[in-house]
């Protein structure tokens, strides 16, 4: 008897016993290839030998101090790298402990720099339906995840909804992908004209969308409007980067393949790789300037905020990241990914779409690939593919409700940085063989 508040109050899952590279090994002997790095987390795989050594290192110096009395020389060096690969403006990192967290402190953030401005009537966020921020009630309230919200609803903060641009589903016949991605985009600025633009603080987006939709990209020119709506509104625009940032895509920062830098960037899962837990907020110049030329404090915090073990090993992650051209295999495996993947579920009569960047890659399900239908709820095919895969031996991120949040089904995969290509090749292996064996279990 497990006396864990697991997730799944009717089941115990299998006991983790320890990492070997891209493999976790249960308690029994099993090896599981991590195709999806947990949640798109564990992107150095889970043995690393220059990042837990740099964690011992910096527990025998100093395991906490809380930031009301000092800072460290762990969380100083941290931001520093952070700031020098970060797009151009960012002057500032304020550590949490997660990416609901970074969330947390970024809706804050926008909302003391309103008012440290002289604009405390801005009090409305933006952000698009089927999209995720996180899980703590103000998270959870500025995401579009309508499944996580359903029963939180009543007490959930009022925000505003717009469309995603999720092309596969809905770019019309009648227009081209720049077509699509301006009207879509332009929905911004009709729900500000609606709000009063002065009554709204911020925008809120995920580069790529994550887990409610699957490996999401905008499409070319989505992004550089919105920029120029929050720009001529004076909006901020806050980029989610908790899953799809930190070299998941190809890019350290997500934002840089869409040619835009927004206003506050969060960043969580592979900053530390998860060999701790850590999230972050970016700020340039002019709000972090605005809070310390104002009341001179953000009036936020937690007790672990800027934690020096958890900085010491994001230090580390990082610099094995940099220094291992980690980037460049991202960029070259995930071609390869891509290429497997279309390969074996191409001409899938299941398989609708085949998206994404990087090593952050989904497909998607359906009944019927010349309607886009999608399977009904009620088979949770998403549970199923889990299962089959985990019985195969391979963690991966299936999700249901990637329409509406009912309606749906799709895979994830977000392997560690360090594959190679026999890797690739036995994910699409192993992924084939599950989605073909749950598809098998439904009645016809």
């Amino acid at each position: 008897m497990s006396h864990v508040f697991h997730r799944n109050a009717r089941a115990v899952p299998p006991v983790a016993s320890h990492g070997d590279g891209i493999f976790v090994v249960d308690t029994e002997g099993n090896r599981y290839l991590d195709a999806s790095g947990g949640a798109a987390v564990s992107c150095l795989g889970h043995s690393h030998p220059k990042v837990t050594q740099a964690i011992k290192d910096q527990v025998d110096k100093l395991a906490f101090t809380h930031t009301g009395f000092f800072t460290s020389q762990a969380m100083e060096d941290l931001a520093d790298k952070m700031i020098a690969s970060a797009p151009e403006g960012f002057a500032s990192v304020y550590f949490v402990s997660g990416g609901s967290e970074a969330m947390e402190a970024a809706l804050k953030l926008a909302r003391q720099y309103a008012v440290e401005k002289g604009e405390p009537e801005r009090r409305h966020f933006i952000t698009r339906r089927q999209s995720y921020h996180g899980n703590t009630l103000g998270a959870l309230s500025a995401g579009g995840n309508m499944w996580r919200r359903e029963m939180f609803e009543p007490i959930l903060l009022d925000t505003q909804m717009i469309a995603p641009c999720y092309a596969y589903r809905e770019q019309r016949d009648d227009e081209t992908e720049a077509e699509y991605g301006q009207r879509v985009a332009n929905e911004l600025e009709t729900k500000l004209l609606e709000l009063g633009p002065e009554t709204v603080m911020a925008f809120l987006a995920e580069p790529v969308v994550g887990a409610t939709a699957g490996a999401v990209p905008a499409v070319p020119g989505y992004f550089k409007r919105v920029r120029e709506i929050c720009d001529q509104y004076g909006v901020l625009l806050i980029f989610d980067e908790v899953m799809c940032g930190m070299g998941r895509t190809g890019t350290l920062y997500a934002c840089e393949q869409e040619g835009v830098t927004p206003d506050i960037l969060i960043c969580a899962k592979g900053l530390g790789a998860g060999y701790p837990p850590l999230g972050a907020a970016l700020a340039p110049e002019t709000v972090y300037g605005a809070i310390r030329d104002g009341a001179g404090f953000f009036q936020h915090g937690h007790t672990y905020m800027g934690h020096p073990v958890a900085c010491a090993a994001a230090l580390a992650v990082q610099t094995v990241i940099e220094e291992d051209g980690l980037l460049a295999n991202v960029r070259a495996m995930g071609d390869k990914l891509h290429d497997s993947l279309q390969e074996r579920f191409g001409n899938h009569h299941h398989v609708g779409d085949i998206r994404g960047r990087g090593l952050f890659r989904a497909i998607e399900l359906v009944a019927d690939r010349a309607t886009k239908a999608p399977f009904d709820p009620s088979l949770k095919l998403h549970a199923k593919i889990k299962a089959e895969a985990m019985a195969r031996g391979m963690m991966c991120y299936p999700m249901g409700g990637t329409i509406d949040g009912q309606r749906g089904d799709h895979v994830l995969l977000a392997p560690p940085f360090i594959i190679d290509e026999s890797h690739v090749a036995d994910i699409t292996s192993r992924l084939g063989e599950a989605v073909d064996a749950a598809l098998a279990s439904i009645p016809d």
